[in-house]
């Protein structure tokens, strides 16, 4: 019994071990402007070159990962990115910044509708808040340091991180050749401030009980009508966790890749 249990002890801790050395591709990052302070983690492209010019992807993560470890940014996407295939044929930088615990990156706030189940009907800001006000200082400072290729930015994030992503776009319609939403949402009247040169895939779950796919089909069906280039994917039987299926899709980084802003 004790050598069960030791052996039981010994295969969790390299569990364990395996799974905190899963991101040490990212590097652990902070970010200061103007006495405030962004937490991030960066993944440099394979075979870096100093000097050379590289996409940025960033991505915005969702509520459950919002605090001050710099790591749990990571759980969802993290390892879509890190994956030997993509790095060596989409070579970019990869940026996770982390929005603090009693954050946002766009203010929302949100009440269950029992009409619906458990969906909730969401009041939004329509504007960014500070972390994600941080994040496109960052974005700006990597420009600055020119070690980014400005026609290759790319934005996505999910759920909270989804809302931020269609806020971002607004405020900063001259930064961002493609942007890739996930179970998110918000005002379709931000789409009056997009650059129509900006591609957008969207993603959502069918049953998704907390953020209403509702959101998405609407800035689906905007984006068209005002013939921006805009594809849409809504996953039958996905529910709030769609971005399982998003990071399954095969063209999305061939897609992503494919964007320039010129």
């Amino acid at each position: 019994m004790r050598v069960f249990a030791f052996f039981l002890i010994l295969f969790s801790f390299i569990g364990t071990f395996g799974r905190a050395q899963d991101f040490s591709l990212y590097e652990s990052k902070t970010f200061v402007a103007a006495k405030d302070t962004l937490l991030y983690r960066m993944m440099l492209p394979e075979g870096y070159k100093p000097g050379k010019k590289y996409p940025l992807i960033v991505f915005l993560h969702g509520s459950g990962e919002r605090g001050n470890d710099n790591a749990a940014q990571l759980t969802h996407g993290g390892k879509f990115f890190m994956q030997d295939s993509i790095r060596r044929k989409y070579p970019a930088i990869v940026v996770f910044p982390q929005c603090p615990a009693n954050d946002q990156w766009t203010t929302i706030e949100g009440r269950w509708d029992s009409t619906v189940g458990r969906r909730i009907h969401y009041f939004l800001g329509g504007v960014s808040n500070k972390p994600a006000q941080l994040t496109t200082a960052l974005i700006q400072k990597m420009i600055a340091d020119k070690k980014i290729n400005t026609q290759r930015i790319y934005l996505g994030g999910l759920s909270l991180g989804g809302f931020g992503t269609f806020v971002l776009a607004a405020e900063h319609p001259g930064l961002f050749a493609a942007a890739f939403p996930i179970c998110g949402g918000g005002d379709v009247n931000l789409s009056e401030k997009y650059n129509p040169k900006t591609a957008w895939w969207l993603f959502h779950g069918a049953k998704d009980d907390v953020v209403d796919p509702e959101y998405s089909r609407r800035f689906y069906k905007e984006l068209q009508r005002k013939k921006f280039n805009v594809r849409y994917t809504e996953y039958p039987e996905a529910d709030h966790d769609s971005w399982t299926d998003t990071f399954k899709e095969p063209q999305l980084m061939a897609w992503m890749f494919g964007k320039k802003l010129r």
